[in-house]
């Protein structure tokens, strides 16, 4: 058995202790995950993140309700515009359009234009009413600010012909792609409102107004304005009011945390106490009861031997000597169950310990122990290591007839990592698969433990050894 000094170069295995014909170790063998580090372990209560949880669920709030928002405006701005227009042109027909209109104006498109140009272009005409039509009931342009449309004739749509049928007011958004609407400058859609209006003596005639649809958009700007400002201002009041609540919760949740941890460290102090308490209670009853019998059959071997009672002096040489094996097994399981070195001296002095109760098997162990890895666990993950490696080595020196064995604890860039090598007969790939899916009962003892730390276990076997490897994060 080989233990350098920690932080000492690894010793090679001697080239003698290599079995004959066995291939040498590989450079990276295959590794098989056995267990991946736990990703949904609690973290701990932070105000940051939970201010940072609140702001994105008010984002998140703010943006439903703004889209939704938006589009109920639009289409409230739109019923609301053209309401409005229908009630303008109502306003236009009655006080501007119908007294200025002649018997004569109904079937003569010249008349009609001569009555009413200079009128409709000056009282009605603005930044809002860009086209005026006044039509037949057959059809007919009879006027229009547009002059290459009077005297046209087009054919009345579905909405035009129930405004003169059932007279009323009828608006909605225009169709620019009908044929009257061939000349229309304005882009984008417009606002057309139908209402009958009628000579002196009474036929009927239709009064046609398109308004731009800029006034859809500015009744829309103006309810967002009005309502995102009760809806920020409703968003911070429910905040504030919140704010106590939230506070609270946040504080529950620390406390309740702190608790979690406080029964886990009482929970792993009881272990380790029992641990200690079986093993003194052992080391001071049962060891030295084997220990004392020992000496008294020791003293038997002498006083049969001083007697010639030889056949005699030999049995009792022979329960000595199993008791004494007794005595030492029973060491051994002291320092498994409670070893005193990892909580006096640390992991490595708890390893050493380790490698030194294997000293009558036929292996030759080498450690090396990096004392930046060992400082840079806690006392659990410290525990955990020690029981991997422990039984890492029991298994190596029991069933895989190695020659050399190597233990290493070294620092990594995100954590410690332990590896346990042997150059025994391994296992084969799919073997190695079989064993940790069936939960080979020492791979289901070194998984447990490592879930318990949160450590990744990695497993690589073959013709040349067995490499088992727990990554700890620090």
């Amino acid at each position: 058995m080989t233990v350098p000094a920690t932080g000492a170069a690894l010793p090679a295995v001697p080239a003698a202790a290599q079995p004959a014909g066995r291939p040498a170790a590989s450079a990276e063998p295959h590794w098989q995950t056995l267990v991946a580090p736990r990703s949904g372990a609690p973290r701990p209560a932070s105000v940051r993140r939970l201010l940072v949880q609140v702001a994105v669920s008010v984002a998140v709030l703010f943006t439903v309700v703004a889209a939704s928002g938006i589009l109920v405006f639009q289409r409230i701005a739109k019923q609301e515009a053209v309401h409005q227009v229908a009630e303008v042109t109502d306003i236009l027909a009655e006080s501007v359009v119908q007294p200025a209109l002649t018997d004569a104006m109904a079937t003569d498109p010249a008349v009609a234009t001569a009555g009413l140009d200079a009128l409709i272009r000056k009282g009605i005409l603005n930044t809002q009413v860009v086209r005026v039509k006044l039509w037949s009931p057959q059809g007919l342009v009879l006027y229009s600010d547009e002059r290459r449309l009077v005297g046209q004739r087009f054919e009345l749509d579905d909405e035009a012909e129930d405004a003169l049928t059932a007279p009323r007011t009828e608006a909605g958004i225009t169709d620019l792609d009908r044929p009257e609407n061939g000349l229309e400058s304005a882009p984008g859609k417009l606002l057309e409102v139908y209402r009958p209006v009628w000579t002196p003596s009474g036929k009927p005639l239709l009064f046609e107004t398109y308004f731009r649809y800029d006034l859809v958009s500015q009744r829309s700007d103006e309810l967002w304005r009005g309502f995102s400002g009760v809806m920020l201002s409703s968003l911070v009041a429910v905040l504030v009011l919140l704010a106590p609540v939230l506070w609270l919760f946040y504080r529950r949740a620390r406390v309740a945390q702190q608790q979690r941890e406080v029964l886990m460290r009482r929970a792993l102090d009881a272990s380790t106490e029992e641990r200690r308490r079986i093993a003194a209670t052992l080391h001071d009853g049962v060891v030295q009861q084997l220990a004392g019998a020992a000496f008294l059959v020791g003293g038997e071997v002498e006083r049969a031997a001083a007697q010639g009672e030889q056949a005699r002096a030999e049995r009792l040489g022979e329960a000595a000597a199993t008791v004494r094996d007794g005595v030492a097994g029973m060491r051994s399981l002291l320092v498994d169950i409670y070893p005193p070195s990892l909580t006096a001296g640390g992991l490595a002095a708890a390893l050493a310990d380790l490698v030194r109760t294997q000293s009558g098997s036929s292996a030759e162990i080498a450690l090396q122990v990096d004392p930046a890895a060992a400082a840079a666990l806690d006392a659990e993950q410290q525990q955990a290591v020690f029981r991997v490696a422990q039984e890492c080595l029991r298994n190596a020196v029991r069933h895989s007839g190695a020659a050399g064995i190597r233990i290493e604890l070294s620092r990594q860039a995100d954590g410690v990592r332990l590896e346990v090598a042997d150059d025994g007969c391994g296992l084969a790939p799919e073997r190695a698969e079989q064993a940790a899916s069936e939960g080979h009962f020492g791979l289901r003892l070194i998984a447990d433990v490592a879930v318990e730390v949160g450590a990744r276990l990695s497993m690589a076997s073959g013709p040349d050894g067995t490499r088992f490897r727990m990554e700890v994060p620090a």
